[in-house]
């Protein structure tokens, strides 16, 4: 009989494990709880809890607004690969972004939403073939011959503002980060005539248009990683010493200190409290700007990143707007995924198949 008890709570507890350790699916996903700054602390780093939460937040934006956002959808088809591209959620939410552009931009009764959705989609699926399939995507394509179609006479684009930081705020963000679709576009996209046209139209909006945040700046630095032509290195190295001048005695950064940016509750900006973003941000672009991972300053980036993880698996960030939904976490998370991966601290990512 306590034979047969035994064997019954071990099948339990296997079936719990099973239970636990089972693909985050559209049909099984739980909607992550409210991103709150209480949350304890994980005791310790766990990237299973990280793509968990990365997965769950994507599959539940997903399914239940049916769109994407800079901070959740995008910014997950840029760092799920660097845990593993043939997860199911991930394999799902870029099917949606391919069926965005295959569909509903073919639907001459739909299209794109904003000119912002055509430059987000290009460069979200740009990264994502770069750490995949390191091969252009007849869609990607699409999308980013489509973003030169919406491009202004001046160079720019026509951004989303909402008045959100950092990047649903103003023009000068759209044009870099197509900068950086182009530049991480695999197969040397770069190169084609239309590319090579829309860089020098942008380059000559910028010229006009100087960069309003130590943000979109750091930006330019990511761009520059693969457009070499952008920034001289004196120019490039002035910014990563403006970066480097923001890192708090912790090793952290703090997301309030990469822009001039007013708040819409009229609360104060936290700019000597280190968060998930300000951090996860700021050692992925130096790394992009070739820090070595082994650099001190790195080192204690990563050692934050590392010791200030949540329960949940996410990293929290306030919003630098308003005290509401912290949707900042989103991107945060995502961010100290690519940061830790660009310092080889995490396992081998596999590409999708």
């Amino acid at each position: 009989m306590r034979k047969h008890l035994w064997l019954v709570g071990w099948l339990a507890c296997g079936a719990n494990w099973v239970a636990a350790a089972e693909p985050v699916t559209l049909e099984n996903y739980e909607a992550p709880t409210a991103n709150v700054k209480d949350e304890p602390l994980a005791q310790e780093f766990s990237l299973e809890k990280a793509a968990h939460f990365l997965d769950s937040a994507s599959l539940e934006w997903h399914s239940s607004r049916g769109c994407f956002a800079c901070h959740t959808g995008y910014a997950y088809l840029t760092a799920r690969p660097f845990v593993d591209a043939n997860a199911p959620a991930h394999k799902t939410i870029r099917a949606a972004a391919e069926d965005l552009v295959e569909k509903r931009w073919a639907d001459p009764e739909k299209g794109p939403r904003w000119d912002t959705e055509v430059i987000v989609t290009a460069w979200a699926l740009a990264f994502n073939d770069s750490m995949t399939t390191k091969t252009l995507h007849p869609l990607t394509k699409t999308a980013l011959d489509r973003m030169w179609t919406v491009q202004r006479e001046d160079g720019g684009f026509d951004w989303i503002k909402c008045g959100w930081p950092p990047s649903e705020l103003d023009d000068e963000y759209g044009a870099v980060l197509a900068l950086i679709a182009v530049g991480v576009a695999p197969d040397n996209y770069r190169d084609s005539e239309p590319a090579q046209a829309g860089i020098k139209k942008i380059q000559a909006y910028l010229e006009k248009n100087p960069l309003p945040s130590l943000h979109h700046k750091t930006m330019l630095v990511w761009a520059d990683s693969y457009l070499p032509q952008l920034l001289t290195d004196e120019q490039s190295q002035a910014i990563v010493n403006e970066l480097l001048a923001k890192q708090l005695p912790d090793g952290g950064w703090s997301a309030a200190t990469l822009g001039d940016w007013k708040r819409g509750d009229d609360t104060p900006q936290q700019f000597d409290v280190s968060d998930g973003f300000g951090t996860g941000y700021a050692v992925y672009i130096l790394r992009k700007a070739g820090i070595a991972a082994e650099d001190l300053r790195i080192q204690k980036g990563v050692a934050w990143l590392k010791s200030n993880q949540r329960e949940s698996g996410r990293w929290f960030a306030r919003s630098v707007f308003k005290d509401s939904k912290h949707y900042l976490t989103h991107n945060a998370t995502a961010f100290a995924i690519m940061a830790l991966g660009e310092c080889g601290e995490l396992p081998t990512k596999v590409a999708a198949k």
